[in-house]
């Protein structure tokens, strides 16, 4: 029984070495595009730590909530987000994330995949088309009434695919609210952080979480989140639109081929 235990730490040693700097590398990545990190580490664990779909959704979700709640502050001292405005929004998409995540991390994990790559590509082919400099035009007013339907397409798209509150709500925010992108990823940030709270549960509950993976991630991630921040607010913002989309149909292409 002893020898186990020198082997036993070995490993885990072995494993922290690994996840530690893997989820600040997505914590990096996350807060430099205001997403979490979880459009990589998703593909990541699926792919190369065998994880099925629900598996890899809810994994990354352990990493992406204390990475939201960092990025959104960090966001939040830059760009304060009205407070009324978002209360309604968050309202409804923590309700539409709670049932579509009771549902998704439930569903075939092909299936799940399949929607997932699916998603990003259509993502990033409309993130790079809005870059384009012929698709630039005056924003309108925002418009109030719109506003709720962020967070039922964000929370529908959270709870499915354990990611894109932030990925659907960002250009929705840059297109129809006419805010530039930093501001935009605020909002979508403070919108998102709720949600992923409730995705985690639903996906917990149907024991879809490997924790052993998900804290060293999300503890990795606490060390660079911030960085990823101060580098988005000094980057020009139609070069952050199209890194964003390019970043999307690398993440759609990997679920593709695998």
């Amino acid at each position: 029984m002893s020898p186990s235990i020198p082997f036993c730490f070995a490993m885990a040693v072995h494993d922290l070495l690994i996840t530690l700097p893997l989820g600040a590398a997505l914590g990096f990545f996350g807060g430099l595009f205001g997403i979490g990190g979880g459009v990589i580490a998703i593909p990541l664990l699926a792919l190369a730590f065998g994880m099925d779909q629900a598996l890899a959704q809810g994994t990354a979700l352990v990493m992406m909530v204390p990475n939201l709640l960092v990025g959104w502050w960090r966001y939040q001292r830059r760009h304060p987000v009205p407070i009324r405005r978002v209360l309604a929004i968050a309202a409804v998409a923590t309700g539409t994330t709670a049932v579509t995540a009771h549902f998704a991390a439930r569903l075939d994990p092909t299936l799940l995949r399949v929607l997932f790559g699916g998603f990003m590509a259509a993502l990033s082919v409309s993130l790079l088309w809005r870059s384009a400099p012929s698709a630039q035009s005056a924003a309108p007013r925002p418009r109030d009434a719109l506003i709720p339907l962020v967070g039922v397409v964000g929370g529908s798209s959270m709870g499915l695919l354990g990611v894109g509150g932030g990925l659907v709500a960002t250009p929705l925010f840059v297109r129809l609210f006419g805010q530039r992108q930093t501001v935009a990823q605020s909002l979508a940030l403070a919108l998102v952080t709720p949600s992923a709270v409730v995705a985690l549960a639903s996906y917990a509950q149907a024991h879809k979480v490997d924790w052993s993976m998900g804290l060293p991630l999300a503890a990795g991630g606490l060390f660079t989140v911030a960085a990823g921040v101060a580098l988005a607010h000094r980057l020009p913002e139609r070069q952050m639109q199209k890194l964003f989309a390019l970043l999307l149909m690398a993440t759609a292409l990997a679920m593709t081929l695998r």
